[in-house]
């Protein structure tokens, strides 16, 4: 695929590329946002340096792709609830993304794509690792496919955010967390290629098995997933962005930099119901 308006630099065979020549803070052009749009399609993550980016514009240039999710658990900051807060420090006793997952894969309708960007990075460590579902799917037997073609299983927010953002400002003891049925492999609408869709921190069972083989197929599915043949890994600088595609992208962020400090903002786009 060729770029006029910006520059696709790959940094994988199967996943990864990193995007310059352009300027987020500013309104893209339809070309320019069709070419930002082709790379993620054809990398999956893309990635962005030197964007020092406002709260409007991280959310203007969420928008150009859809409508902007709001998360069903964590309390967004004053005035921006499109906002998903990432922050750890000294203080904190978990992070974001500290298992492999496709973010709010318990909606029933899941997030298309989210947007992360970075101001405060420590002085080493706090990568985020993106593995590639396209990758782990074609790496499965042709057997294993045939099985699990048609399987659906279940994920829940609940055994997630339950009592997570508790704080004295916040008490979600009257919130209902989403759940919903997705396939086990799901067909991306865009790409037309078919991606493995079950995760270590939403998934909760496949459905047509009795558990003890949900169990062990799941587990097998996870391990798969992780392996280091289908992963990207970003190393973050401020003011970075990373731009992924939760149809068929899994990531985990990397905590090991405490007691220093990794903060930014999330925006979140509107997916639809897989199939």
């Amino acid at each position: 695929m060729s770029f006029e308006t910006i520059t696709v630099k790959p940094l994988t065979a199967r996943i990864g590329a990193e995007i310059s020549g352009i300027d987020l803070s500013q309104p893209m052009g339809n070309r320019e946002f069709q070419e930002v749009h082709d790379a993620l399609m054809e990398h999956q993550v893309i990635f962005f340096r030197d964007q020092p980016l406002s709260v409007d514009q991280h959310k203007d240039f969420g928008r150009r792709f859809g409508d902007l999710h709001i998360h069903p658990g964590s309390p967004p900051p004053d005035g921006h609830p499109e906002i998903l807060i990432v922050h750890a420090d000294k203080d904190s006793k978990r992070v974001a993304g500290e298992r492999w997952h496709s973010d709010v894969s318990c909606d029933t309708e899941p997030p298309m794509g989210s947007i992360l960007h970075l101001w405060t990075v420590p002085d080493a460590g706090g990568d985020t690792l993106f593995s590639s579902m396209y990758a782990a799917w074609d790496g499965l037997s042709d057997r294993m496919r045939a099985y699990l073609d048609g399987l659906t299983a279940t994920h829940s927010g609940e055994q997630v955010y339950r009592g997570r953002y508790n704080s004295e400002q916040y008490d979600d003891a009257g919130r209902v967390y989403p759940q919903a049925v997705h396939p086990v492999v799901r067909t991306h609408p865009v790409t037309g290629q078919k991606a493995l869709y079950v995760n270590r921190t939403f998934t909760t069972r496949i459905n047509e098995l009795p558990s003890e083989e949900s169990s062990a197929v799941l587990d097998f599915l996870y391990n798969h997933c992780e392996k280091p043949d289908y992963q990207v890994r970003f190393k973050w600088r401020p003011d970075s962005i990373a731009f992924w595609d939760n149809r068929c992208v899994q990531h985990l962020a990397i905590w090991d930099y405490y007691p220093q400090v990794r903060s930014g903002y999330r925006v979140t786009i509107k997916g639809d119901r897989p199939f």
